[in-house]
């Protein structure tokens, strides 16, 4: 098992990473907003559970199949702008994808919702190669194995990022809420496909680097 120290820079690490905006916090910002609390909770629990599935291929070996094989990373980045562009589009046409916080209940499922952050989690393979990059730095073979290792330490990231984003959903809810008291329409269907939208460009277009 990692030593102490180096649990304690990994979660320094986790602490920079999840305090950084970025896409995830983004998407999980804009589905409090216009969604509320539980659709913020259910959009962050699928995050984190493709960070264990990313957890899983790093430890089997085959998130290194994106450094050896461009061409897997880039099927796997375009097929996650197509899905991502997907989701703008079903979000705008449609009349019940959202409500106001106040009436979230009518909204889109939950299971739905963690469907779709898993998903988007998944289908960006910045997040395996991230991973196979910071991992392996605390992970040591002579501490016993190492695919329980990097499963505590994605357990770990997922906690510190549990902690740095239900600030982020409980602001954002809140936020959510006291415009949707005084303001009318689709603007949260607008703003989670926007930020659809635009993780969709980001993914297909910053390419490998």
């Amino acid at each position: 098992m990692p030593t102490l120290s180096t649990l304690l820079l990994f979660i320094l690490a986790c602490l920079a990473l999840a305090a950084t905006p970025g896409p995830d916090m983004l998407l999980i910002a804009s589905r409090s907003a216009g969604q509320g609390l539980r659709a913020g909770f259910a959009t962050l629990f699928g995050i984190q559970l493709g960070t264990y599935c990313h957890a899983l291929l790093a430890a089997l070996g085959l998130a290194q199949l994106f450094v050896l094989v461009p061409l897997a990373y880039d099927a796997v980045r375009i097929a996650g702008a197509g899905y991502l562009l997907y989701l703008a589009w079903t979000t705008l046409k449609s009349r019940s994808v959202l409500r106001a916080p106040s009436a979230s209940a009518a909204g889109q499922p939950l299971g739905r919702i963690v469907l779709q952050g898993l998903t988007t989690n998944l289908l960006n393979p910045k997040m395996a190669l991230f991973v196979l990059a910071l991992f392996p730095q605390f992970v040591d073979p002579r501490a016993g194995s190492v695919a329980l290792q990097i499963l505590m330490l994605a357990t770990v990231l997922n906690l510190v990022g549990f902690a740095v984003n239900a600030l982020v959903i409980v602001a954002s809810s809140r936020m959510g809420r006291l415009l949707g008291a005084g303001a009318a329409g689709r603007w949260p269907q607008y703003l989670l496909a926007t930020v659809f939208g635009g993780l969709a460009m980001r993914l297909l277009f910053a390419g490998q680097k």
